[in-house]
C-alpha cells in the first residue's frame, strides 16, 4: 500500500514544487479538500488560497495559488495555477495594499470599474494574507 503521493504544483511562470508527500490540502471551489495516497480520481477548480503538503516525517510546506485546476490520480496530484508562490515568498505589505485598493474600488461605485475584477482581486488578497498569517503561526 502506497504511503506517499506525488505532487506537482505549476504556475504560468514556473514549477513551484515536484515531490512526494503524505497528505495534501487544497482550496477547491466548493471547499477545502484533503488528498491522501490512492485518492479517487477527480478534477476540480481551485479558488485563491493555500495549498499545504505534509512531507514524509511530518514537515509541512505551504504554497499560495491564485486559483486554477486540481487533478487527482491515485498516485499523482497536479495543480495548475496562473499565479503560484511558496507561502514564505508572499509579501504581506503588498497583499494588504491590494486588499485596501480592492475594497476602495468596490465601495466607490461611481467609477467605471470592473466590479467582478475588484471582487476577484479582493479574494486573492485576503487568501494571501490568510496564508501569511498561518505561516507566521507555524513558525512560532
Amino acid at each position: 500500500m502506497a504511503s506517499t503521493i506525488h505532487l506537482d504544483i505549476v504556475s504560468a511562470e514556473k514549477e513551484l514544487f515536484s515531490g512526494t508527500c503524505e497528505m495534501i490540502t487544497a482550496p477547491a471551489a466548493e471547499g477545502e479538500v484533503g488528498i491522501s495516497p490512492r485518492h479517487a480520481p477527480m478534477i476540480t477548480r481551485l479558488k485563491p488560497g493555500e495549498v499545504r503538503a505534509v512531507m514524509t516525517g511530518g514537515e509541512e510546506q505551504s504554497f499560495y495559488v491564485s486559483g486554477g485546476i486540481l487533478e487527482v490520480q491515485p498516485h499523482v496530484v497536479t495543480i495548475l495555477s496562473d499565479i503560484g508562490l511558496r507561502a514564505d515568498d508572499l509579501d504581506e505589505a503588498a497583499a494588504l495594499k491590494a486588499k485596501e485598493e480592492a475594497e476602495r474600488a468596490i465601495a466607490d461605485r461611481s467609477t467605471n470599474m470592473d466590479y467582478a475584477k475588484a471582487q476577484s482581486e479582493l479574494a486573492e488578497a485576503i487568501a494571501q494574507i490568510a496564508a501569511i498569517q498561518r505561516l507566521r503561526k507555524q513558525l512560532r
